[in-house]
């Protein structure tokens, strides 16, 4: 309906909420223009935010379940996505949206389009709204997927995609081959969707070739980048359409809380969908899917991850930096079989990490320096069992199934993260049964590595 056949009072709001936005992209634009640090510090949330929020210099938690609204005019046009409005947290969150423009613009750092983004409960929330939408039921689909990918990624599309829909998974072996990515796609498929690095083979694959093959059939491409983080790697600047993210990992390294999130860019390809979907992806998902599946984000867990996110530059780069220290000790132990770090010159996928995994804004400090993230694996001698006992010899570092945290975690995927996958997929996505995952922390590294001695020696 045209603004002119909407009541008055109703077009008074949807006036209201024109003048608002132009505040906020203008707010964007100021943003856009600052270095990565003071994104992260600020995002959209300045000296004008705070005055209307009773001077508070940080972020304020909207912990109420609704919005009240001045008549029903307003709530008209509120409703009918007339205006912004946030109406019930399932949808949106003013707490949320502070999370959700900040990770758009880091995100989008150095991209020269526009970005939106949308928070989840989690980062398998985040994985689930950004596939669903191609999913439109059409007749026949498939889904080209790189099988270097986290557990809970694979069983997603494995079982609730795959087995349940009957949605053909087309799983690429080795994300380095571009022409296993040719052969896989087809009239019927979907989306192309990869994570860089992996969790937990850290392989690696090349967006920009993935992203132009993607784009030739009118196909997006969706990037799997929490290791990696904005601080390291932002797939939209290489031609990736939809990026999504676990928040809890790598990004907020306390373990406070979990959440996930979906960053797109404008006009993004697709076979499937209404012009809303290709236009602003993000938005499309908040006001319509994830409205009606219901996977939205706490604003607590919203409030955490902002408050986490101000330092994450420097502590990816510390905890890089520690993490290189260690692959490259584990890479000359005799007890050790392999270690899979992209950052390792033996590494197959180092050439290609080399180019995209780049801590941002080095180049202030002369050329730019590559950072590889603080997740490694290794295959200890002796197979499964030996693994299991270096497992349990550890004293330092935590035995947990989560990653990214500021203390090490190591775990054994094949009877953890990736034990429901069965033996044919982890044999499909790398991942032997002797292999230790570690998520090295912010420990001295040599306290790290004394640890991991004693366990390999015994």
């Amino acid at each position: 309906m045209a603004d002119e056949q909407l009541p008055i009072g109703v077009r008074r709001y949807v006036e209201q909420g024109k003048q608002w936005l132009a505040a906020v992209q203008k707010q964007r634009e100021t943003m856009r223009a600052k270095h990565f640090d003071t994104i992260a510090v600020h995002g959209l949330y300045g000296a004008e935010g705070a005055l209307a929020n009773q001077g508070s210099i940080i972020e304020p938690a909207y912990f109420s379940s609704a919005q009240h609204f001045e008549n029903s005019d307003h709530l008209e046009a509120a409703l009918a996505y007339l205006m912004p409005a946030w109406a019930y947290s399932r949808i949106a969150n003013p707490t949320l949206h502070y999370l959700e423009e900040t990770l758009a613009l880091l995100e989008g750092y150095g991209f020269t389009g526009e970005t939106s983004a949308h928070v989840t409960a989690s980062g398998m929330a985040a994985i689930c709204m950004a596939t669903t939408p191609f999913l439109e039921d059409t007749g026949a689909m498939n889904i080209v997927v790189s099988s270097k990918c986290y557990g809970g990624t694979f069983m997603l599309f494995d079982e609730r995609f795959g087995r349940e829909r009957g949605i053909e998974v087309r799983w690429i072996r080795d994300p380095l081959d571009l022409n296993q990515w040719v052969e896989a796609i087809d009239d019927n498929t979907r989306f192309l969707f990869g994570e860089i690095p992996s969790n937990p083979a850290l392989a690696v694959f090349d967006i920009a070739a993935v992203a132009e093959l993607a784009h030739r059939f009118e196909l997006p491409l969706l990037v799997d980048s929490t290791l990696a983080t904005p601080a390291l790697t932002r797939p939209l600047c290489h031609g990736a359409d939809i990026v999504v993210h676990s928040v809890s990992k790598s990004m907020t390294s306390s373990g406070f809380a979990i959440g996930g999130a979906l960053i797109s860019r404008a006009d993004i390809p697709s076979r499937v969908g209404p012009p809303e979907l290709r236009s602003d992806f993000a938005a499309y998902v908040k006001r319509f899917p994830a409205r009606d599946f219901g996977p939205c984000m706490s604003p607590f867990n919203a409030l955490m991850a902002l408050s986490e996110l101000r330092g994450l530059r420097g502590r990816l780069d510390q905890l890089s930096s520690s993490a290189m220290g260690v692959a490259c000790i584990l890479a000359g132990h005799p007890r050790v079989e392999s270690v899979s770090y992209p950052g390792l010159e033996t590494d197959p996928g180092h050439a290609v990490a080399k180019r995209y995994m780049r801590l941002v804004d080095s180049e202030a400090d002369g050329e730019l320096q590559n950072r590889y993230g603080h997740l490694l694996s290794f295959c200890v001698a002796g197979g499964h069992q030996a693994a299991r006992q270096v497992l349990d010899r550890l004293q330092l570092i935590m035995r947990a199934t989560d990653l990214g945290r500021i203390k090490s975690i190591a775990t054994i995927p094949a009877i953890s993260t990736h034990q429901q996958q069965g033996e044919q997929g982890r044999d499909l996505a790398g991942i032997p049964d002797n292999l230790i995952r570690l998520c090295v922390g912010g420990e001295h590294p040599e306290d790290i590595i004394a640890d991991i001695e004693q366990a390999l020696v015994g």
